[in-house]
Protein backbone atom coordinates (compact mmCIF):
# COMPACT_ATOMS: atom_id res chain seq x y z
CA UNK A 1 0.00 0.00 0.00
CA UNK A 2 1.44 3.34 -1.05
CA UNK A 3 0.57 6.62 0.60
CA UNK A 4 0.88 10.04 -0.95
CA UNK A 5 2.07 12.97 1.16
CA UNK A 6 -0.65 13.99 3.57
CA UNK A 7 -1.80 17.55 4.25
CA UNK A 8 -1.76 16.77 7.98
CA UNK A 9 1.00 14.96 9.84
CA UNK A 10 0.50 14.07 13.52
CA UNK A 11 2.88 13.00 16.28
CA UNK A 12 1.74 12.60 19.90
CA UNK A 13 4.85 12.28 22.09
CA UNK A 14 4.21 10.99 25.64
CA UNK A 15 6.69 11.25 28.49
CA UNK A 16 6.29 7.73 29.84
CA UNK A 17 5.04 5.77 32.85
CA UNK A 18 1.52 5.44 31.52
CA UNK A 19 0.92 3.02 34.40
CA UNK A 20 0.91 6.08 36.69
CA UNK A 21 -2.15 7.33 34.82
CA UNK A 22 -4.07 4.28 36.04
CA UNK A 23 -7.54 3.99 34.56
CA UNK A 24 -6.93 7.20 32.61
CA UNK A 25 -4.06 5.71 30.57
CA UNK A 26 -6.30 4.61 27.67
CA UNK A 27 -7.28 8.26 27.22
CA UNK A 28 -3.77 8.99 25.94
CA UNK A 29 -4.23 6.34 23.26
CA UNK A 30 -7.80 7.42 22.55
CA UNK A 31 -6.54 10.92 21.84
CA UNK A 32 -4.34 9.64 19.01
CA UNK A 33 -7.05 7.30 17.72
CA UNK A 34 -9.49 10.21 17.52
CA UNK A 35 -7.16 12.07 15.16
CA UNK A 36 -7.80 9.43 12.49
CA UNK A 37 -11.49 10.44 12.28
CA UNK A 38 -12.39 6.76 11.85
CA UNK A 39 -14.93 4.73 13.84
CA UNK A 40 -12.53 1.82 14.35
CA UNK A 41 -8.99 2.87 13.43
CA UNK A 42 -6.21 0.34 12.96
CA UNK A 43 -3.46 0.77 15.53
CA UNK A 44 -0.08 -0.94 15.17
CA UNK A 45 2.03 -1.62 18.26
CA UNK A 46 5.84 -1.68 18.24
CA UNK A 47 7.52 -3.03 21.38
CA UNK A 48 11.03 -3.24 19.89
CA UNK A 49 12.48 -1.27 22.82
CA UNK A 50 11.80 -4.21 25.18
CA UNK A 51 13.01 -6.80 22.69
CA UNK A 52 9.36 -7.54 21.86
CA UNK A 53 8.78 -8.85 25.37
CA UNK A 54 5.52 -10.72 25.60
CA UNK A 55 4.53 -8.66 28.63
CA UNK A 56 4.80 -5.48 26.51
CA UNK A 57 2.64 -6.92 23.75
CA UNK A 58 0.03 -8.12 26.25
CA UNK A 59 -0.01 -4.68 27.89
CA UNK A 60 -0.62 -3.06 24.51
CA UNK A 61 -3.54 -5.34 23.67
CA UNK A 62 -5.00 -4.90 27.15
CA UNK A 63 -4.78 -1.14 26.78
CA UNK A 64 -6.62 -1.31 23.46
CA UNK A 65 -9.23 -3.81 24.64
CA UNK A 66 -11.77 -1.22 25.76
CA UNK A 67 -11.14 1.22 22.93
CA UNK A 68 -12.82 1.36 19.56
CA UNK A 69 -9.86 0.22 17.50
CA UNK A 70 -8.36 -2.74 15.67
CA UNK A 71 -4.93 -3.52 17.22
CA UNK A 72 -2.05 -5.49 15.74
CA UNK A 73 1.70 -5.58 16.32
CA UNK A 74 5.01 -6.22 14.58
CA UNK A 75 7.72 -8.32 16.18
CA UNK A 76 11.31 -7.90 14.99
CA UNK A 77 12.77 -10.46 17.41
CA UNK A 78 10.79 -13.47 16.21
CA UNK A 79 10.41 -14.41 12.55
CA UNK A 80 10.23 -10.95 11.04
CA UNK A 81 7.41 -10.50 8.51
CA UNK A 82 8.51 -9.64 4.99
CA UNK A 83 5.70 -7.13 4.49
CA UNK A 84 6.81 -4.56 7.07
CA UNK A 85 6.00 -1.62 4.81
CA UNK A 86 2.57 -2.96 3.93
CA UNK A 87 1.67 -3.45 7.59
CA UNK A 88 2.80 0.00 8.62
CA UNK A 89 1.23 1.76 5.65
CA UNK A 90 -2.10 0.01 6.26
CA UNK A 91 -2.28 1.38 9.81
CA UNK A 92 -4.03 4.53 10.93
CA UNK A 93 -1.98 4.91 14.13
CA UNK A 94 1.43 3.55 15.18
CA UNK A 95 2.08 3.24 18.93
CA UNK A 96 5.70 2.76 20.09
CA UNK A 97 6.29 1.44 23.61
CA UNK A 98 9.06 2.24 26.06
CA UNK A 99 12.36 0.50 26.80
CA UNK A 100 15.88 0.85 25.43
CA UNK A 101 15.78 3.67 22.88
CA UNK A 102 19.29 3.08 21.52
CA UNK A 103 18.68 -0.61 20.85
CA UNK A 104 15.25 0.08 19.36
CA UNK A 105 16.61 2.62 16.86
CA UNK A 106 19.49 0.32 15.89
CA UNK A 107 17.11 -2.55 15.14
CA UNK A 108 14.74 -0.31 13.21
CA UNK A 109 17.59 0.99 11.05
CA UNK A 110 18.82 -2.54 10.36
CA UNK A 111 15.40 -3.51 9.02
CA UNK A 112 14.77 -0.19 7.27
CA UNK A 113 11.80 0.42 9.55
CA UNK A 114 12.97 3.98 10.26
CA UNK A 115 12.47 4.85 6.58
CA UNK A 116 9.17 2.99 6.44
CA UNK A 117 7.90 4.97 9.42
CA UNK A 118 9.04 8.19 7.75
CA UNK A 119 7.07 7.38 4.61
CA UNK A 120 4.03 6.40 6.67
CA UNK A 121 4.23 9.62 8.69
CA UNK A 122 4.50 11.71 5.54
CA UNK A 123 1.48 9.82 4.23
CA UNK A 124 -0.68 10.67 7.22
CA UNK A 125 -0.24 7.70 9.57
CA UNK A 126 -0.44 9.08 13.12
CA UNK A 127 2.67 8.42 15.19
CA UNK A 128 2.55 8.17 18.97
CA UNK A 129 4.37 6.47 21.81
CA UNK A 130 5.52 6.65 25.40
CA UNK A 131 9.02 7.04 26.87
CA UNK A 132 11.32 5.62 24.16
CA UNK A 133 8.28 5.82 21.90
CA UNK A 134 7.80 9.46 22.79
CA UNK A 135 11.35 10.72 22.29
CA UNK A 136 12.37 8.74 19.21
CA UNK A 137 10.70 11.21 16.80
CA UNK A 138 13.05 14.11 17.61
CA UNK A 139 16.49 15.01 16.27
CA UNK A 140 18.00 14.07 19.62
CA UNK A 141 16.92 12.86 23.03
CA UNK A 142 18.04 12.18 26.58
CA UNK A 143 18.08 8.45 27.26
CA UNK A 144 19.00 5.99 29.99
CA UNK A 145 19.73 3.23 27.46
CA UNK A 146 23.10 2.85 29.18
CA UNK A 147 22.72 1.64 32.75
CA UNK A 148 23.19 4.18 35.56
CA UNK A 149 23.64 7.20 33.30
CA UNK A 150 21.75 9.67 31.12
CA UNK A 151 23.23 10.19 27.68
CA UNK A 152 22.30 12.10 24.55
CA UNK A 153 21.28 10.12 21.49
CA UNK A 154 20.56 11.02 17.85
CA UNK A 155 17.01 9.96 16.98
CA UNK A 156 14.77 9.86 13.90
CA UNK A 157 14.61 13.58 13.22
CA UNK A 158 10.93 13.79 12.26
CA UNK A 159 10.70 16.70 14.73
CA UNK A 160 13.31 19.40 15.26
CA UNK A 161 15.05 19.79 18.61
CA UNK A 162 15.41 17.36 21.47
CA UNK A 163 13.18 15.68 24.03
CA UNK A 164 13.45 14.40 27.60
CA UNK A 165 10.92 11.90 29.01
CA UNK A 166 10.17 11.09 32.68
CA UNK A 167 10.93 14.72 33.51
CA UNK A 168 9.26 14.61 36.92
CA UNK A 169 9.69 10.90 37.55
CA UNK A 170 13.40 10.17 37.75
CA UNK A 171 16.13 11.79 39.85
CA UNK A 172 18.65 13.74 37.80
CA UNK A 173 16.59 14.03 34.63
CA UNK A 174 15.93 17.77 34.89
CA UNK A 175 19.46 18.84 35.75
CA UNK A 176 21.07 16.56 33.17
CA UNK A 177 18.78 17.65 30.35
CA UNK A 178 19.24 21.32 31.17
CA UNK A 179 23.01 20.86 31.34
CA UNK A 180 23.23 19.12 27.97
CA UNK A 181 21.19 21.89 26.35
CA UNK A 182 23.40 24.55 27.97
CA UNK A 183 26.54 22.81 26.69
CA UNK A 184 25.15 22.40 23.19
CA UNK A 185 25.25 18.62 23.35
CA UNK A 186 21.49 18.62 22.84
CA UNK A 187 19.43 21.19 20.99
CA UNK A 188 16.70 23.16 22.72
CA UNK A 189 13.67 20.97 23.09
CA UNK A 190 10.76 19.60 25.06
CA UNK A 191 10.48 17.96 28.46
CA UNK A 192 7.61 15.62 29.29
CA UNK A 193 6.39 14.58 32.72
CA UNK A 194 5.06 11.09 33.33
CA UNK A 195 1.67 10.57 31.64
CA UNK A 196 1.90 13.91 29.82
CA UNK A 197 2.55 14.59 26.18
CA UNK A 198 2.60 17.07 23.32
CA UNK A 199 0.62 16.90 20.10
CA UNK A 200 2.56 18.07 17.03
CA UNK A 201 0.79 18.89 13.78
CA UNK A 202 3.01 19.29 10.73
CA UNK A 203 6.04 19.40 13.06
CA UNK A 204 4.60 22.25 15.17
CA UNK A 205 3.64 21.79 18.84
CA UNK A 206 -0.07 22.56 19.10
CA UNK A 207 -1.18 21.46 22.58
CA UNK A 208 -0.23 19.50 25.67
CA UNK A 209 -2.22 16.47 26.85
CA UNK A 210 -2.22 14.71 30.21
CA UNK A 211 -3.86 11.77 31.94
CA UNK A 212 -2.48 12.52 35.41
CA UNK A 213 -3.21 15.46 37.71
CA UNK A 214 -0.25 17.80 37.95
CA UNK A 215 1.59 16.34 34.95
CA UNK A 216 2.95 18.91 32.51
CA UNK A 217 4.89 19.37 29.30
CA UNK A 218 7.53 22.05 28.88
Amino acid sequence: MKRTKSALRHIVAIGGAMSKAGASAPLLIQYSLSLSKKKKPRILGLSTATGDAQSSELWFYKLCANLQCSPSHISLFARTPTDLAAQVMASDVVFVGGGNTKSMLAVWREYGLDQILRSAYDGGVIMTGSSAGGICWFEGCLTDSWADSYTSLPALGFLKGSCCPHYDGEVGRKDTYYGKIQSGELADGYALDEAAGIHFVNETATCAITASKGASAY
